[in-house]
C-alpha cells in the first residue's frame, strides 16, 4: 500500500529534485579551473625529475651509479671521471623520460638527494626528442625547484 501512494504521488522524483536544489544553490563548488588554479600536491609526488645542486653551487651527484643501477626500466645513463681532488663527478647524465615509469627508485637510492622527482607534472611536449634530458637540462630543473624540493624532502624526512 505505502509502495502504491509513493508511486502516486511521486515522492522518489521530488526527493531526487531536492537534493539537485541543494547541492546546486547551497553546497559549494569543489570544481577547480585548472589551469589558473591548481590542487594540492602530497609531498611525495613524483614528477619530473632535477638534479640538485649544494648550496655552494656545486652538484651534488658524487657518480655512484646506484640510480643507474635500481632503474628497473634502465632510463638512466651515467658516465663519469675523477676529478684533479680526487673525487669522481659525472660527465654525462641522461635520462630516456618516455621510458621512465616514475617509480621513484633513484630518488631513494640516491645516499646524497642528487635526483630527485620534484613537483612538476605539466612537463608535455611536442617532440619526443624533448623527453630526453640531459644533465643541463636535469639541473635547470633543480635550480628552477629548488625551494619546492628542500621542503619537499624536508617534510617527508621523518618518514624516509
Amino acid at each position: 500500500m505505502i509502495k502504491f501512494f509513493n508511486a502516486l504521488l511521486l515522492t522518489e522524483i521530488f526527493k531526487g529534485m531536492f537534493l539537485t536544489l541543494k547541492y546546486f544553490f547551497f553546497v559549494p563548488s569543489v570544481t577547480i579551473n585548472y589551469p589558473y588554479e591548481k590542487g594540492p600536491l602530497s609531498t611525495r609526488f613524483r614528477g619530473e625529475h632535477a638534479l640538485r645542486r649544494y648550496p655552494n653551487g656545486e652538484e651534488r651527484c658524487i657518480a655512484c651509479k646506484l640510480c643507474e643501477a635500481i632503474c628497473p626500466a634502465l632510463a638512466i645513463t651515467i658516465e663519469a671521471e675523477p676529478r684533479e681532488d680526487g673525487s669522481r663527478r659525472t660527465t654525462r647524465y641522461d635520462i630516456d623520460m618516455t621510458k621512465c615509469i616514475y617509480c621513484g627508485l633513484c630518488q631513494e637510492a640516491c645516499p646524497v638527494d642528487a635526483i630527485v622527482e620534484g613537483p612538476n607534472f605539466e612537463f608535455a611536449t611536442e617532440t619526443r626528442e624533448e623527453l630526453f634530458y640531459n644533465k643541463e637540462k636535469l639541473l635547470d630543473n633543480g635550480d628552477r625547484w629548488e625551494a619546492q624540493i628542500a621542503r619537499n624532502l624536508s617534510a617527508d624526512a621523518a618518514y624516509r
